[in-house]
């Protein structure tokens, strides 16, 4: 045999374990955040207190006020698998601690360097333990205050691959912002502050009332758009707010759920609460939602996910049948008119609003020399001598108008027109198509020399606005009559400050308002009219969904990726046969027609053969 003897299968040291093991606990910033927030309420604290330099990877200290760790605790602490959570494996059936599984602090001392102080409310002093690496170098008798404060240095400081793998500061920091928010939600009696390098982040009360959370960390503008969920199943019992169906967002960001206190992930829950909505909101958007589910807690599996991030339900269809229930009960007894407040300037205009609207004259959109957009709106004129209050939704449902898609496709045919001439490439053939007609005001079907292409106008349009975005980089701007204040979470308002340069590069005017506000006070002019303050909203949103952005580039690439699909005409916009003409003409003339800026399909094609062959035509 050629094949050396020898063993082969050897056995790793402590080290490289506790390293690998790191791994599955220790993600980001934010898991260690997460993991000693866990053990700070395990340990009964009411005041508990973050603070953050680096976005977490510089230090991550995190101070409470509960019960402490005698001497021999806190060394043992540090022991893989050492906890006071559990005794032996039946406790795992019935488990009320967020921690149990005696990995958090083993893990994240493999990775990082850590410093604990701890002190028993009944003992004189307390204890300080040093640990690098894993290991313990110092074990000293020390004042301090009672409970537990914890400190991470250099975290991934010996896993250089880890770290390299972290997204930008400020994604991190969102990140830990979004597991302080999370926790202080889940546990409305205990008072969570967050500091970033001396900035404070979050600050929560220690009311016990969930709704005052909500107030202080969502805003007092999505609060008033709250209601109520109260239901008791043989099953389940579910308390929680959720939002009117005016209030919803492009994702899941702000849904928190929780198990028997504690925070989890489930698609299934969200799915749940989205199907009690039905058709009150529209595709693609997602109500806010607080909800706490109790269980029975054998009903229950918490040991599936080493983060502890996910359970698994022993009921869950029945579960998630009583969470649709439950919304759809809240929703019917709520009025869901949508309350509109307006101005005081308008109410005050002195306008006959029918002899106005007839007098009114078509008056094109002007771009000034510096970019900003002349609106024929701006100025109402004054007729006749009656008062009458300009009855006008700041929010009001958008209806895609053949004139509003008229003057989203007159946009782009301007700035094609004024483009400099690109190299020639193989033609798609639009230009010689005969358009048979639209099907569902989104798919337009196109009769070429040998078959036949479904062109989806949507993503079609969107290339062609992606495209010249990209190679104007800005698209001038147009000042709002009333500017938009928009009431952001903390964690938004960490990715915003971020984004502004590029936001404000794109053609929006974005100031701080307040501790957790923002004024926007010019958009884009591609955008036309303003259809909804979510906007901004959704642009934050897709960008933190993007993952990680690596350079500039990357974060203005997504950036006009979004903006052109806002400025794009819409699913559901009827089009005429000129401007369907105009649209394929845009189209044919863009360097990349085949696809929109997120990879999708702007058309497909048939060939006659292949039509033939569907429809079994043999000759």
């Amino acid at each position: 045999m050629s094949e050396v003897s020898g063993n082969r299968i050897r056995v790793l040291d402590e080290a490289t374990i506790n390293k690998i093991a790191a791994g599955e606990v220790v993600e980001r910033p934010a898991s260690v955040v997460k993991e000693l927030l866990d053990n700070s309420i395990d340990a009964h604290a009411t005041e508990i207190r973050v603070e953050v330099k680096g976005a977490g990877t510089e230090l991550i200290t995190v101070t409470d006020n509960g019960k402490g760790m005698s001497r021999e605790d806190s060394t043992l602490a540090f022991t893989k698998h050492a906890t006071s959570k559990i005794g032996h494996i039946d406790d795992l059936e019935k488990v009320l601690t967020l921690g149990f599984r005696g990995e958090a602090l083993s893990s994240i001392a493999a990775v990082a360097k850590v410093y604990l102080t701890t002190r028993e409310k009944d003992n004189i002093s307390g204890t300080k333990v040093v640990v690098s690496g894993g290991a313990i170098e110092n074990v000293l008798e020390v004042g301090a205050a009672p409970g537990t404060t914890i400190a991470v240095e250099s975290l991934f400081y010996n896993t250089p691959a880890r770290k390299k793998y972290l997204k930008s500061m400020r994604t991190e920091l969102a990140h830990i912002t979004d597991v302080v928010t999370r926790h202080s939600f889940g546990h409305p009696e205990i008072s969570f502050t967050l500091i970033s390098d001396g900035k404070v982040l979050v600050r929560s009360p220690t009311s016990g009332e969930i709704f005052d959370s909500i107030v202080y960390l969502l805003g007092s503008e999505s609060a008033k758009k709250l209601i109520p969920v109260e239901f008791e199943s043989d099953i389940v019992k579910i308390n929680g707010y959720i939002s009117k169906p005016e209030l919803s967002r492009s994702g899941t960001d702000q849904q928190y759920f929780f198990i028997n206190g504690r925070g989890v992930a489930s698609k299934s829950i969200s799915n749940a609460v989205r199907l009690g909505y039905y058709n009150l909101i529209p595709k693609g958007r997602f109500p806010v939602a607080v909800l706490d589910l109790e269980l029975d807690l054998t009903e229950v599996d918490v040991n599936v996910h080493p983060a502890k991030r996910y359970v698994r339900m022993s009921h869950e269809r029945e579960v998630c049948d009583a969470v649709t229930l439950a919304v759809e009960n809240a929703l019917k007894v709520e009025q869901l008119v949508p309350e509109v407040n307006l101005p005081e300037k308008k109410l005050a205009q002195t306008v006959l609003v029918e002899q106005v609207e007839e007098n009114r004259e078509e008056v094109p959109e002007e771009i000034h020399e510096s970019g900003s957009v002349e609106s024929p709106q701006e100025e109402i004129p004054v007729v006749g001598k009656k008062t009458l209050p300009l009855v006008k939704e700041d929010e009001e449902t958008y209806h895609y108008t053949a004139r509003d898609t008229e003057k989203r496709l007159k946009r782009s045919e301007r700035t094609l027109a004024k483009a400099p001439k690109k190299p020639e490439r193989t033609s798609t053939g639009l230009d010689r198509a005969r358009i048979v007609g639209q099907v569902n005001e989104l798919y337009i079907i196109v009769e070429l020399d040998d078959g036949l292409v479904i062109v989806d106008q949507h993503a079609a349009h969107e290339r062609v606005m992606y495209e010249q975005i990209c190679d104007t980089n800005s698209s001038g701007w147009q000042e709002l009559i009333t500017p938009v204040t928009l009431d952001l979470t903390s964690k938004e308002k960490v990715l915003l400050e971020e984004y502004i340069p590029y936001l404000e590069e794109m053609g929006f005017g974005i100031s701080e308002f307040g501790p957790n506000s923002y004024v926007v006070t010019t958009v884009p002019a591609l955008l036309g009219k303003m259809e909804s303050t979510e906007l901004v909203h959704d642009i934050i949103i897709d960008l933190l969904s993007t993952g990680r952005v690596k350079n500039d580039t990357g974060m203005f690439d997504n950036l006009c990726k979004t903006m052109a699909c806002r400025a794009a005409i819409k699913a559901g916009a009827g089009c005429s046969m000129g401007q369907m003409e105009s649209l394929l003409k845009q189209l044919d003339m863009a360097d990349n027609p085949y696809t929109c800026p997120h990879g999708r399909p702007t058309m497909i094609s048939f060939t006659r053969s292949e039509l033939d062959k569907l429809f079994k035509r043999t000759g």
